[in-house]
Parts: structure tokens; C-alpha cells; sequence
């Protein structure tokens, strides 16, 4: 099967933007506990200990976009390089939804 180019862009461009929105608003929030997450994920590197500053929206608001830019290309890339490694060259379509991809 085929994966749709766009399709995946699109997708993962909505989940990562979402996921980042999501952080931005803990980090608002709840900056102390998010920390904490982020020093166990990157394996016990004490983010906690670093200086912090006032989250600003200009900054929030282009990483947001940098970010989303990115995982769309990300996803794109993605999507492509599967349909290459496959070799599949039809996208298929379900018989009874023609407009629904399979």
C-alpha cells in the first residue's frame, strides 16, 4: 500500500503541533513539574538546575511554527521514503468508498 505524501505530512504536523502547544501550556503552568519530566527523559540530566525565564508568546508562537514546519517535512520525507523502500506504486482505494484510501 501507498502512503499518502501529503496525508502524512499533514498528520504528523497536527499531532507535533498539538504536542507543542500542549507543552507550551504546561510549561506556563507548571514549569517546575515539567522540568522534572524533561530531566527523566533525557536521562537524568537536571534541567532544574538551569536558569529560567518568562515564557514569552512571540517565542512560544515561533517555535510553535518552526516546530510544525518541521514535522510536516518530517512527515513528508517519512511517507516518501516508505512508498521508495516499498515499491509500490498505486495508491489503493477501497471498492465500496473510492474516496476513502485503503
Amino acid at each position: 500500500m501507498k502512503c499518502d505524501t501529503k496525508a502524512s505530512a499533514n498528520a504528523t504536523a497536527v499531532v507535533g503541533g498539538a504536542a507543542y502547544l500542549i507543552c507550551v501550556v504546561w510549561v506556563y503552568f507548571f514549569k517546575s513539574s515539567y522540568m522534572g519530566v524533561m530531566s527523566s527523559w533525557s536521562h537524568g540530566v537536571d534541567f532544574k538546575g538551569l536558569p529560567t525565564k518568562q515564557l514569552e508568546l512571540g517565542s512560544a508562537l515561533w517555535g510553535f511554527i518552526t516546530f510544525t514546519v518541521f514535522l510536516w517535512l518530517v512527515g513528508y520525507f517519512w511517507a516518501y521514503f516508505y512508498n521508495r523502500f516499498t515499491k509500490v506504486d498505486k495508491i489503493y482505494t477501497c471498492p465500496m468508498h473510492p474516496d476513502i484510501l485503503s
